[in-house]
């Protein structure tokens, strides 16, 4: 029970403190979950990222089901969902009650513009760190590139990038190219 409550509380800072989406968690997730406790390698981090994108719903909650899962199964997937979710229901109850009043505000707006960038900071600083991990030889860096160039130049959903990379990844390892 003990481990079920640190699975709680940790996701639930991680969720309470985490502005900016799925993503902008990755810093806090590689820090907390793969340094601090040892839950998940960066690799098993990057693959539930990767399965995250490809299941329906919000990839913060799908990550924290994955590693609460692998912690202790249903009732650790329970307590890690819960409590990446239980921050947000509380404070997006409160703004809702009061949102209307303050939104048009220059000072509230000048906030979350200011939040949009730190975010977009965060997010490239965790990019950077997954690439070092994930781009690895050359195969890697082809995969890499044309990734980010369809995704920027196209609508296709993210699923066919992670489904088409993990069928290239599939079908250069074996033709005999480097695998992790």
């Amino acid at each position: 029970m003990k481990e079920l409550w640190k699975l709680f509380l940790t996701f639930a800072r991680i969720g309470g403190l985490t502005f900016g989406g799925g993503y902008a968690m990755l810093p806090m997730l590689q820090k907390e979950v793969v340094e601090k406790y040892g839950w998940a390698t960066e690799e098993e981090l990057m693959d539930y990222y990767a399965i995250g994108q490809c299941t329906p719903g919000i990839i913060a909650i799908n990550t924290a089901t994955f590693i609460g899962y692998k912690r202790k199964k249903l009732a650790g997937a329970i307590f890690a969902t819960y409590g990446v979710v239980f921050p947000s229901l509380i404070i997006i109850t409160i703004i809702a009650a009061f949102i209307s009043n303050f939104s048009d505000l220059a000072i509230v707006q000048n906030a979350f513009s200011g939040i949009q960038v730190c975010v977009c900071v965060l997010i490239l600083n965790a990019v950077l760190r997954l690439m070092k991990k994930s781009v690895i030889d050359l195969p890697t860096a082809l995969i890499f590139a044309a990734v980010a160039l369809l995704s920027v130049f196209s609508g296709l959903s993210p699923i066919f990038f992670v489904l088409g990379a993990g069928a290239v990844g599939v079908i250069l390892k074996s033709l005999g190219g480097k695998s992790k």
